[in-house]
């Protein structure tokens, strides 16, 4: 059984009743779920999830109100639920996994993940909030939320970047990839830096997987999961599978040819990792002409950055002159 629906059936079996008898004024006042931190609230834990913070458990939510009133007797009774369920064994926390479930204070919970208790209002609000904390919030499942308030800031998270927003992320992941993948490891290859070429490597890497993201309009998660989630997501998700071919060549074997510092004379795996960063980079650009975002054909990404912002600016200028009347 997947942690998600372990957490719904122990809720469903233990805490709904639990609530019920012990705060009957509070029921429908109380939001039930699990988000947050976990691989399980991604729906991506596996055996090897089961060995910390894992087990039957789940998050209530109150206002600040309903807190002061009922929060510690809530919290009490709620650790008083049977730990094993379902044949599964109660959970085991680590050091720094305490406090992710039980019960939260609503804006306290969205407070501690992405440093505001609230919807962000303004671009910049957007633009400080890393992309896995906003995937951190959103993620998992409300079981009950009679009352509404908890699942209104999620809701309004869910709708996503507004769209200057979005291109703006698209603009800066085009240009680290055109620079890493496109120019620079090739560059470090011929010399035979290769550190320097896989740090060039996971720039392009972790970069590409954040732009497959950006135009899918979902948030990258925590950078364990970034890769796996690629298979759930409806675009351009054969990218993972080409990224993972991409990580797993061998570009030391048979690569280097003459003395330590010659110039390498056969690089073929070499080679492929370039045809495979290229083919990356051709299915981004087609998607970018896709969802209208480039009208530019250019396969280097750098070449569609000029042309995203300046549809950015000229939105900005036609939303001054309607302004202005």
């Amino acid at each position: 059984m997947k942690g998600l629906e372990l957490s719904q059936e122990y809720y469903n079996f233990y805490g709904k009743a639990m609530i019920h008898e012990k705060f009957p004024l509070y029921e429908k006042r109380i939001a039930v779920g699990l988000v947050g931190q976990g691989s399980e609230c991604l729906g991506f834990d596996d055996d090897l999830s089961c060995d910390h913070d894992f087990g039957p458990s789940f998050c209530m939510w109150l206002n600040e109100e309903d807190a002061k009133e009922i929060g510690n007797m809530l919290a009490f009774e709620y650790e008083q639920l049977p730990k094993d369920f379902a044949g599964v064994q109660g959970r085991v926390e680590s050091t720094h996994g305490g406090g992710r479930v039980g019960v939260h204070e609503i804006k306290n919970f969205y407070y501690s993940i992405i440093g505001r208790d609230d919807a962000p209002k303004t671009n910049m609000d957007w633009l400080i909030i890393p992309e896995s904390r906003l995937a951190v919030v959103t993620n998992g499942k409300v079981f009950r939320d009679d009352l509404g308030e908890f699942t209104r800031t999620r809701n309004q998270l869910l709708e996503y970047y507004p769209e200057d927003v979005r291109i703006k992320k698209i603009v800066s992941r085009a240009a680290t990839m055109a620079q890493a993948g496109q120019y620079n490891y090739a560059r470090c290859m011929r010399r035979g830096e290769t550190v320097a070429a896989y740090m060039a490597l996971s720039e392009f890497t972790k970069n590409t997987i954040s732009m497959i993201y950006l135009l899918n309009k979902q948030y990258t998660p925590f950078y364990k999961w970034m890769h796996h989630g690629m298979k759930h997501l409806p675009i351009l998700n054969q990218v993972g599978d080409l990224l993972k071919k991409l990580c797993e060549m061998d570009n030391q074997k048979g690569v280097w040819e003459g003395t330590e510092n010659a110039i390498p004379m056969s690089l073929n795996l070499f080679d492929k990792n370039v045809e495979i960063i290229e083919q990356i980079c051709k299915l981004v650009v087609m998607e970018l002409n896709q969802q209208g975002l480039s009208d530019c054909n250019d396969i280097f990404l750098e070449s569609h950055t000029m042309d995203m912002m300046k549809r950015i600016k000229d939105k900005q200028i036609k939303s001054l002159q309607i302004m202005e009347g």
